[in-house]
């Protein structure tokens, strides 16, 4: 699933950076190279983050 559209961010990739550790969507934007555009997809990517950091 696209996470991101402005950056096509996929939901494997968030969840991928919120494992090595990054507690939230601007580190994990920033590990991928990229950071947020129109700002949208923050919320989503936040709860994606909380949620693989909860199962960790």
């Amino acid at each position: 699933m696209v996470v991101c559209v402005c950056n096509a961010i996929r939901e494997k990739d968030v969840r991928e950076a919120a494992r090595q550790g990054c507690g939230d969507p601007l580190s994990a934007y920033a590990s991928l190279g990229r950071r947020p555009r129109c700002g949208q997809c923050v919320p989503f990517a936040r709860e994606i983050i909380t949620e693989e950091r909860a199962t960790a």
